[in-house]
């Protein structure tokens, strides 16, 4: 995939990375070279005078495993309970990495009523915008031991998107277990084929979505990227899907060289970020 974006006008970028990417899929323990391998990345792109935020699922899955617990927890209580063992441990690792690299994170949590209210929405956009300003590199997870709401948002899809919207970023990345949108489910369907370039998303794209995913520590399928896709391209970004197998393809994308599918900005007069909370 070669000079399909313009680079030149991508100055801020929100990545998200899901659950599956960042754990062993034998064990559910945080996958640490991955992990070192993705803030050097970030960093390399900070670096570049590129401003990133990072979408960091997890936080369940790592407390899951800190706790002893073989499989998911079902019940509500259960899966905040582990966000809130999980996100501390999560964060610890990430600042010591990202330290490593002479480069400040910080952590932002936010639930759905943080959007759907104005006065706490615009707070933490001049959050976000200070923060920028700063160099520093916010890394966000919905706040997962209050609310209630992760399933609505599917595994950060849709809160990656909306991040996007309200920091007004220019390109949006998730990596996922997928190269990206497919004709079929590539696993079933050996003659699936790639879908590389999308200008308009329309019903016959949302067919094409699964509503499942294969993992047991995500929550996220195609249905909610695409419902992430719709949010950010309405925005005024383009969203790219590409595999988190090798998190080199970030580096890859900025080369302009990369696999996976881009979802090109497809600007709403009309676009109102509380419009899409509701869905």
């Amino acid at each position: 995939m070669s000079n399909r974006l313009n680079l030149e006008n991508i100055k801020r970028v929100v990545i998200k990375i899901g659950s599956s990417s960042l754990t062993h899929h034998e064990t559910g323990g945080v996958d640490f070279l991955k992990m070192e391998r993705l803030v050097r990345e970030l960093c390399n792109m900070r670096n570049s005078g590129i401003e990133v935020c990072l979408v960091s699922s997890g936080a369940i899955a790592v407390g899951r495993k800190t706790l002893g617990l073989k499989t998911k927890p079902d019940c509500l209580a259960s899966k905040q309970a582990c966000a809130a063992v999980g996100q501390a441990s999560l964060m610890m690792s990430y600042q010591k990495m990202f330290g490593e690299y002479h480069q400040v994170a910080a952590q932002v949590l936010l639930t759905k009523n943080n959007l759907v209210n104005d006065e706490s929405r615009i707070n933490a956009e001049n959050t976000f915008d200070r923060l920028f300003d700063m160099g520093v590199i916010p890394i966000v997870n919905e706040n997962d031991t209050v609310s209630t709401y992760e399933i609505q948002f599917g595994d950060n899809d849709t809160l990656s998107a909306l991040v996007c919207a309200m920091v007004g970023a220019d390109l949006l990345i998730l990596l996922s277990d997928i190269d990206g949108l497919y004709t079929d489910d590539p696993n079933v369907n050996p003659d699936a084929s790639l879908v590389e370039d999308v200008y308009e998303l329309n019903e016959e794209y949302f067919s094409l979505a699964k509503e499942t995913t294969g993992s047991d520590v995500g929550t996220g399928g195609m249905a909610t990227k695409l419902k992430a896709a719709k949010i950010a391209t309405r925005a005024g970004a383009d969203m790219i899907i590409a595999n988190a197998k090798d998190v080199g393809v970030i580096h890859q994308i900025f080369e302009n060289d990369f696999h996976g599918t881009i979802f090109h900005k497809n600007n709403s007069d009309g676009f109102y970020i509380k419009d899409y909370l509701e869905d």
